[in-house]
This record gives C-alpha cells, structure tokens and sequence, in this order.
C-alpha cells in the first residue's frame, strides 16, 4: 500500500474532491480517483466522502493505493458452460456475476481467467487482460458469449460485430405493460454527463442505438420481453428500458428498486423480491463461422433465477 497525504490550500475556493485528487496526482486517472474514493481509499478529515464533496481550505486528504496487480490474466480452473468449441472460436454460457474480463476490482475469477485455464489459443489481439474476447455482456447479465481463438477469426467476427449482422436475442423482465406488443427504440447513448457510472441518451457524444422489442407475455405489473440488438452499445438495452419507462427488474443502477414498491399486487411484489441482480439474460447468438462459412445460431434457456419468477408468476392467477 501507498500513501500519501495532501492538504487542501487555504487560498483556495471550493473545488470537488476528485478534481483535486486527480489534479495533485498526475499518475492518477479521474476514473482511477472516482475507483479509489467509491472503494473507501480515499478520505477527507478522516471520514470516507463522495467524489463531488466539495473541500475548503485546510482540509487533509489521505490517498491509499493498494499494490499494482499484474498486467497479465492468470489461467484459473472455474467451471465453464460450454456451448460449442473448435479450433477458431468457443461459445459459452455466461453466468449471472461473472466479470468478462479482469479490471478494476475484479482482478481474478473472471470468464477470461476461465478461458485461460481452459483453452491455450486465446487470441492475442484483444490484449493481456482479454484475451480472446470479442464482446462483452455485464456482470450481473447471464447468457451466449464469444471468444476467439486466433486473430485471423477475432477480426472476421468483431467485423461482424462492427457491421451489425451478429444475431443477438435477449430475455428481460420489466416493470410495467408496454400499450404495443412490439416497438423499436432509437436514440444515441453515450456516457451520462454527471453519473459517470451510467449510460444515457443525454450524453453529448452518443453513438446511434437501435433496441426491437416484442410482448412475451404480461403479469400483473410486470411484462416478459424479448429484445434484438441491432446495435451493441454499452447498457443498451438497460438504458433503451428504462428511459422507456420500463426498468428491468432488479437493476439498481437504472432506477427499478423504486418501481417495486409500487407493485400493487402483493404476492407478485413478494415473488420478484428474489431477483437480486438486472432481469437479463443474453439468449440468443448468432454468426458466420469465420473458416467455414456457415451460420450458427446457439439458444438457451432462460437461467434458474429468472424461469423461477416466470414459473410464479405464471401460476398467480387475478390482478
């Protein structure tokens, strides 16, 4: 551990901690401060504070950064679901509280130590810490994931990727009942312009999302969606949801936790009180095989958490 300790000037105005911090330390990224500070390690006067606390002359701020961790991803013997696997490419199924790859706060136990430990031919091009890896789904998303094994067959599928011919079906559960079966949603996402931690439409520098959307079926205060990305950015479907004014269930970061006190019916709201992460499931995928050139398409079944609330919420009967 490293610390170091910095006061805040008496001649000086107001100023956000994290701008300060991130201001005194050049070898610190505003994004490595916000990390460090949401992680308890930084303080001001002793006392943890938001990134947006605003400091006044004198006050002492103590930085702690842990050891550097290595650059590289360590092969770990975790469990895969393996869909299908060859010498160009392996298809998995992801589960729900699995980090893709390693990063900050997640420097093991993620899908591409897996893949280490469980193939040696990982492509080389998406780097030490992601090796192989050509998309990515969230954490606290379950489903069909992708991964290389040579560069030749890591650019042909990101080009697939990148063109917007991958097929990509997911499952969600959402607050409300849309009026339509079916809809499309557009607009440009893009990093939210105060909450860094989220995506939004807001954003000044957006790239053009696409969301289809069809009605699977309704539940009292609840709806089964089905959902085709044309697009694949970041949060899509998260953030096309619940600027809709359908939130998946369960989403803390996207504004749902609000939405299930307003459940009115009693034995639903009870029932949906066990999804304890994002109502998501990343079903479907499909794609050009980069040697051979046929289409594959890989299809799974909706995780236990979310069948499990399905199933309950089928047999509730009345409104």
């Amino acid at each position: 551990m490293t610390t170091i300790e910095l006061e805040y000037p008496l001649d000086h105005g107001t100023e956000r901690l994290d701008l300060f911090v991130a201001t005194s330390l050049a070898e610190l990224s505003r994004s490595a401060v916000h990390r460090l500070i949401e992680s308890g390690m930084i303080t001001v006067n002793g006392a943890t504070a938001r990134p947006s606390v605003k400091l006044k002359g004198g006050d002492r701020i103590v930085v702690t950064q842990p050891p550097p961790v290595s650059a590289e991803a360590a092969p770990e013997a975790i469990p895969l679901d393996v869909l299908y696997e060859d010498g160009d490419l392996i298809v998995v199924n992801k589960p729900a509280g699995m980090v893709v790859h390693p990063g900050a706060g997640n420097p093991s136990g993620t899908l591409v130590n897996a893949l280490l430990a469980h193939c040696t031919d990982l492509s080389g091009i998406g780097g030490e810490l992601r090796p192989g890896i050509v998309h990515r789904i969230d954490k606290d998303t379950s489903g069909v994931l992708l991964a290389a094994k040579n560069d030749r067959s890591h650019q042909h599928l990101a080009h697939q990727f990148k063109e917007h011919t991958i097929t990509r079906i997911y499952c969600a559960l959402v607050f409300g009942s849309p009026k339509t079966d079916s809809g499309k949603i557009e607009s440009a996402i893009g990093r939210h312009p105060v909450d860094r931690q989220r995506m939004s439409s807001k954003a000044r520098h957006g790239k053009h999302a696409v969301t289809h959307w069809k009605v699977l079926a309704r539940y009292p205060g609840v709806t089964l969606l089905q959902l085709r990305l044309q697009t694949g950015r970041t949060h899509q479907i998260r953030v096309h949801l619940s600027e809709a004014g359908f939130p998946l269930v369960g989403d803390q970061l996207y504004g749902s936790s609000g939405r299930l006190a307003g459940v009115a019916n009693t034995r639903v709201r009870a029932v949906l009180k066990g999804m304890h992460r994002q109502a998501l499931h990343a079903k479907t995928l499909g794609f050009i095989h980069p040697t051979s050139g046929e289409y594959l398409k890989f299809d799974t079944d909706l995780p236990e958490d979310m069948a499990l609330i399905v199933h309950e919420l089928e047999g509730l009967e009345g409104p």
